[in-house]
């Protein structure tokens, strides 16, 4: 296998998951154009230091200058289960398929949704290791994880779209290394029997981490750098083998043309770059990328050497989500009740 990448950094921004106001207490406006219009933005928790500067250049362009922003960050799963809810959102930004598709069966969001030049998807990272500084307990590679003495935090599934990622991009290592599912299935039972945390989001992960809890944080690659930039010393690794993560976003039915807007904005070459520059991997080409914090900052989103997709490697979130994670019959639920987590 390719020999594994390293760079310093691990995730401890602070900030509050709950809303946040950028402007006026006014409710979303309506017609086109940015005129007196709100926007309700809700995402998953670890966008919200990244959609900052996002925000701040949409509203520099014609399109967004007369627009005010109110923010919601929190596990995936609990953003999007408020929406259905009640919770006042104009474009959800979420961790994964399924937490899109439950607004969409709820007449929320559009089914076409995802027909688009990105598949309805805004930002993309893959899985990593958060370690120690300097790596005491040597974690290269999967099989690491589930040496004796080796404490994991990953977020829980039940809540954080994060986990789904986190779990999936092991099974799918696991399944390779071994050569079935029974192979992938054993590793997972370990695994899980070495898991020290299960916090209910990303973020709440990382401050378990940062905080003395665990050997090793499931993360992503972009907390990792942007944690860097804001002068963490920890290290990271890229295993050999890892999944691509894909985050999807979503205007809903009756948001304001200002909620379209900003969507195309952060699909947009000048979004794309502005996600980069805090440490996700852009969708489309940006020419003469720099990233502070990655480890070659010319050239910061190196390829591993096996990139696992759900699409290709999982059957697509659809087959994947009732699989792996059914509340009853999830062959993932079911190792981690096992395993008393």
């Amino acid at each position: 296998m390719n020999k594994t990448l390293k760079v310093a950094a691990v995730v401890a921004l602070t900030g509050s998951l709950a809303l946040t106001a950028c402007g006026d207490d006014s409710d979303s406006g309506s017609g086109s154009g940015g005129s007196g219009t709100t926007l309700n933005i809700v995402g998953y928790s670890v966008l919200e230091q990244a959609n900052k500067g996002v925000i701040s250049a949409f509203q520099k362009t014609d399109a967004g200058k007369d627009v005010e922003f109110k923010e919601s960050y929190g596990a995936s799963g609990d953003q999007s289960r408020a929406v259905v809810a009640g919770a006042k959102a104009d474009e959800v930004h979420l961790s994964l398929e399924p937490d899109v598709t439950r607004l969409v069966d709820e007449g929320l969001v559009a089914d076409d949704w995802k027909d688009d030049d990105t598949k309805g998807i805004c930002t993309s990272s893959v899985v990593v290791f958060v370690v120690q500084k300097g790596n005491p307990k040597g974690i290269e590679s999967w099989d690491d994880l589930i040496q004796p003495g080796v404490g994991i935090v990953t977020p829980n599934p039940a809540s954080s779209g994060s986990a789904k990622w986190n779990l999936l991009a092991a099974y799918g290592a696991a399944k390779d290394e071994g050569g079935s599912d029974e192979a992938a299935q054993d590793y997972m039972t370990k695994f899980f029997g070495n898991v020290a945390a299960l916090p209910d989001s990303g973020r709440d992960a990382t401050t378990a981490f940062t905080s003395g809890t665990g050997d090793v944080l499931l993360s992503y690659e972009n907390e990792a750098i942007l944690a860097r930039q804001s002068g963490q010393d920890f290290d990271y690794v890229i295993p050999d083998e890892t999944l691509s993560i894909e985050n999807p976003c979503a205007v809903l039915k009756d948001a304001p043309q200002a909620a379209t807007d900003f969507l195309d904005f952060q699909k947009s070459e000048d979004g794309q770059k502005l996600y980069a520059e805090t440490g996700y991997r852009p969708l489309v080409d940006v020419p003469d990328l720099e990233v502070e914090g990655a480890n070659d900052p010319s050239d910061p989103f190196p390829a591993p050497g096996t990139l696992l997709t759900i699409d290709d490697d999982f059957g697509g979130w659809a087959d994947a989500n009732t699989k792996f994670f059914d509340e009853n019959d999830g062959i993932l639920t079911k190792i981690q009740a096992d395993a008393g987590q």
